[in-house]
């Protein structure tokens, strides 16, 4: 205790000569509030120093980090400040008394004797009354002095906490919030604890803890947040190998579009017994049985060729199409064996059914028009490489919406056909489907999936903006379609509100990849032209930057921005332009919402700087947390559900872009 009150007496010495002018209240008492604000630094110190640590770890939250936290709180929240509260009282009390256990100078003791109007001796007023406990608990003085007591030792001390938890909670930014706790709840204890000490010393203690308090949330947001991929690091679990599926033996093929999700390692086993009639034809070699660990195969076999099938029978599978006068046969299926995986930036799978092949490999024949298959009923939209009209599959009867080339030529069905790869690489329940490309009289045609709807752009024209819910959804639901997207090496390129569609149950689509492009794919537009809406581009792709998962991530953020207030986020330009050259430039964002509750991740999602915008995974992960908050679940209708006779009445003859 003798080391708490001479650290404390030195803490006042200390604090008298940088602020103790001999004016009222007293050179004392002013020293009292100075010292108050050097105890203040503590809790600063304490959430800087978690910010810095976080700026390593991220989000990661185990038992060393936890510990960390929890020891930094207890020690600059409570332990420390306690120590010295009590030890300043205890300085005070032992000048009153002039029992000797504190040692000052001979020019301070001197002062304390001194008179300041109401206050009289210092020595007096700071060590010889009321604690705290009794001036609240036991009154004994007049309502007006009474209630400026609850409001020193009551209100000023709230506030205090108040900023202290404002503090933590910067500290943690891009994180769970929980965490704070271990720094306001010991505060709220400190509090408490220091009530027995003498009122006046508290009251001056906390009037001089309040500024810094305030001014300590600068320097932790000066240090700001961990980047996004410090974050996105912390979610990722470390690599634990290959699983079992990915080291069969040559005996056991799997169809390429089949997930691991979908396989288990003891599916993989009996897939012997799931192959056609036609693939066990051949016999496989014997291979000796795969020693087992405690984790599974220690080692995998050895890659041997399977032998050649003899012959492949058409009718055996429901994918063979007819391409001239041949069957055509996809690569998927000219062998039983599993294929090596593909590089990275390669499609990921094979779409199937499309009459395509690999990069390198002979292309097909070229498909010839059998006559008409579809009946047409109305265009929904036309654009630049086409026409899309409503129509009517005769051979399956159902609805569908075909995409026509307008003048059909080496270049265009180079890129239909793209497009169909991209788009059947694609199987998310939010993204627009791809059912098959043919050839019609009026040219090449791609054959996708009719989505009943309305784009979100004439949603939000007609309807007007969307609330936090309906957008936090939206902005999880496409996020999701898009990070399934960019799982296969697809990018749109062209994310806009009317490439949303919310069909009537309120639910969004992600439509018209009609711009995506795979990873290694050359650009297929002419030198100069502009790919994408110079509203909704972001700045680097606008500066002739390649496009990136992180391009997409801000178009899709510009779109949520859109559906908050009905404006893209840097404003309407007289033309294209003039919109072109704003986005190369990355002028500032004049229209984003201004009291909605996901304004600081827009922020964030819509940097200039692709490297610091969060990832699509961070933006749901953010969002996830924001509904639970909240009391509101992901899933439901993004808006109200639109009826069915406002979409079948309206004029649906739009450009595609």
């Amino acid at each position: 205790m003798d080391a708490v009150l001479e650290l404390a007496a030195s803490l006042l010495s200390f604090a008298h000569s940088i602020f103790g002018p001999g004016i009222c209240p007293g050179d004392w008492v002013w020293a009292t509030s100075t010292a108050g604000a050097l105890i203040a630094l503590l809790p600063v110190l304490g959430t800087v120093t978690v910010a810095l640590v976080r700026k390593v770890t991220g989000n990661t939250l185990n038992a060393v980090t936890i510990s960390v936290f929890g020891a930094i709180g207890l020690l600059t929240a409570f332990l420390f400040p306690w120590l010295l509260f009590g030890g300043i009282g205890g300085v005070y009390r032992s000048v009153f008394t002039g029992d000797g256990e504190v040692t000052l100078s001979a020019a301070e003791t001197r002062s304390f004797g001194e008179e300041h109007c109401w206050v009289g001796q210092q020595a007096s007023y700071l060590g010889g009354r009321a604690n705290g406990y009794e001036v609240l608990f036991h009154s004994f003085e007049s309502w007006p002095m009474l209630l400026l007591r609850i409001g020193m030792l009551v209100v000023v001390p709230a506030l205090c906490l108040l900023f202290v938890m404002l503090q933590a909670r910067a500290a943690l930014r891009r994180g769970p919030k929980w965490p704070s706790r271990l720094f306001w709840l010991p505060f709220v204890v400190l509090i408490l604890l220091v009530l027995p000490i003498e009122a006046n010393t508290v009251s001056h203690l906390w009037a001089g803890f309040l500024p810094i308090s305030v001014l300590g949330l600068i320097p932790v947001y000066v240090i700001g947040p961990p980047s996004w991929s410090v974050v996105e690091r912390s979610y990722q679990k470390p690599d634990a190998g290959p699983p079992a599926h990915h080291q069969p033996s040559q005996h056991q093929p799997q169809p390429a579009h089949q997930g691991a999700r979908q396989h288990p390692p003891t599916q993989v086993q009996r897939q012997p017994q799931q192959m056609s009639a036609q693939q066990r034809q051949v016999p496989p070699p014997v291979q000796p049985p795969v020693p087992q660990g405690p984790v599974g195969p220690r080692k995998p076999p050895p890659y041997v060729p399977p032998p050649p099938v003899p012959k492949y029978v058409p009718e055996a599978d429901a994918t063979t199409r007819v391409t001239g006068d041949k069957p055509f046969v996809p690569p998927a299926l000219k062998s039983p064996t599993l294929r090596a995986p593909e590089p990275e930036g390669a499609l990921a799978a094979d779409p199937g059914p499309l009459p395509f092949t690999p990069r390198g490999a002979t292309p097909p024949p070229p498909i010839k028009p059998l006559g008409s298959r579809f009946r047409k009923v109305r265009v929904l939209g036309q654009g630049g490489f086409g026409s899309v009209w409503l129509a009517v599959d005769t051979q399956l009867d159902r609805t569908v919406a075909v995409k026509m080339a307008h003048a059909p030529d080496v270049e265009t069905e180079e890129r239909m056909l793209r497009e169909g790869r991209a788009l059947a690489a694609v199987h998310h329940p939010n993204c627009v489907r791809v059912y098959d490309i043919v050839s019609e009289p009026d040219g090449l045609g791609l054959v996708m999936e009719y989505i009943e709807g309305q784009p979100l752009a004439d949603r939000v024209t007609s309807g007007g903006a969307l609330d936090d819910v309906a957008v936090a959804r939206l902005w999880i639901t496409m996020a999701g379609a898009l990070s399934a997207a960019h799982a296969k090496g697809v990018l749109h390129r062209d994310v806009k509100p009317s490439n949303v569609i919310i069909d009537p149950d309120g639910n969004a689509h992600l439509i018209d990849f009609g711009i995506a492009r795979s990873k290694g794919d050359s650009t297929l537009t002419a030198t100069g032209m502009m790919v994408g809406t110079p509203d909704f581009l972001a700045s680097e792709t606008a500066a002739g930057a390649n496009a990136t998962p992180a391009s997409d991530a801000w178009q899709l953020a510009a779109t949520v921005s859109y559906a908050l207030t009905g404006k893209p986020p840097r404003g309407n330009r007289e033309n294209a332009m003039a919109a072109l050259m704003a986005a190369a430039k990355a002028e500032p964002l004049t229209e984003l919402p201004q009291r909605s509750a996901h304004r600081r991740l827009l922020l964030a999602a819509l940097d200039p700087e692709p490297g610091r915008r969060p990832t699509l995974a961070a933006v749901s992960r953010e969002l996830s947390d924001w509904l639970a908050r909240e009391g509101h679940t992901e899933t439901g209708p993004v808006t109200q559900i639109v009826r069915r006779q406002d979409i079948e009445g309206e004029d649906r003859t739009r450009p595609v872009r």
